[in-house]
């Protein structure tokens, strides 16, 4: 048989879909147990449903689930840990977070686990059997919301992350470079940076012209390269040595 691009074997279209439900609601677990066998018209099983994290991992271990819908607010241990261990299952089943709301930072941390998709706790159950038939297809389940946000959370990181690149770069060349580049950036002239270094107008010349070289960059570049690093009250951990 061959496995998907998940690395996971596509399901045999003639068994039951085998679903794990875990809630810390133990009402919330049979209900949904009853409609998605109900509602499934036998296409799928529930072989468990588990209130806390460690005994869903304990039964998906014996089990080997097809899916797992995994509510996220959980006492001892959330829905993204389950999830993160529900993943190193030899097969890993495919795991779609079961939630009311979609909370702040929720959909990344659940992408980053190993989620394949959310299922709203108001969706019927109709729906939710739809869901659980696509996902073992390899479809990531993702609604609307759920797609807004992680673009919003990516989007939110995107400044940080430049920014880091930034100082990495500034980081790796050495000290008195890296001084005259920051001097260059704020607007001295060669002149300027070199009385402020106390070094000749010629060897800050070398020194821009090295880093240039290093960076692969024009002055302005790197000037824009300063700012995006935003070193005001920053001093970079590890940077070059003074060559």
């Amino acid at each position: 048989m061959q496995e998907s691009s998940s690395g996971q074997s596509p399901h045999d279209a003639e068994k039951p879909i085998t679903v794990g439900i875990v809630d810390d609601d133990p009402m919330i677990c049979q209900l949904m147990k009853l409609s998605l066998s109900k509602s499934s018209q036998g296409s799928i099983s529930v072989p468990f449903t588990a209130t806390d994290g460690r005994a869903a991992v304990t039964m998906a271990r014996s089990t080997f689930p097809d899916v797992v819908l995994v509510d996220i607010a959980m006492p001892a241990m959330d829905g993204i840990e389950v999830t993160k261990l529900m993943r190193t299952l030899n097969p890993p089943p495919h795991i779609l977070i079961l939630t009311s709301l979609s909370p702040a930072e929720t959909v990344e941390r659940a992408v980053e686990a190993g989620a394949e998709g959310f299922v709203s706790k108001a969706d019927d159950a109709r729906s939710i059997v739809d869901v659980v038939i696509d996902v073992c297809r390899g479809n990531p389940q993702f609604n609307l919301a759920s797609q807004r946000q992680l673009i919003t959370e990516i989007q939110a990181q995107q400044p940080h992350s430049r920014r880091n690149e930034a100082r990495s770069l500034l980081g790796a060349l050495p000290k008195r470079e890296r001084e005259a580049v920051v001097y260059a950036a704020e607007g001295y002239t060669n002149a300027e940076i070199a009385m402020h270094m106390i070094i000749s107008e010629r060897t800050v010349k070398a020194d821009l012209s090295s880093a240039s070289r290093k960076l692969q960059m024009g002055r302005v570049q790197m000037a824009r390269l300063v700012e995006r690093a935003d070193l005001k009250g920053y001093s970079i951990p590890g940077a070059a040595a003074d060559s």
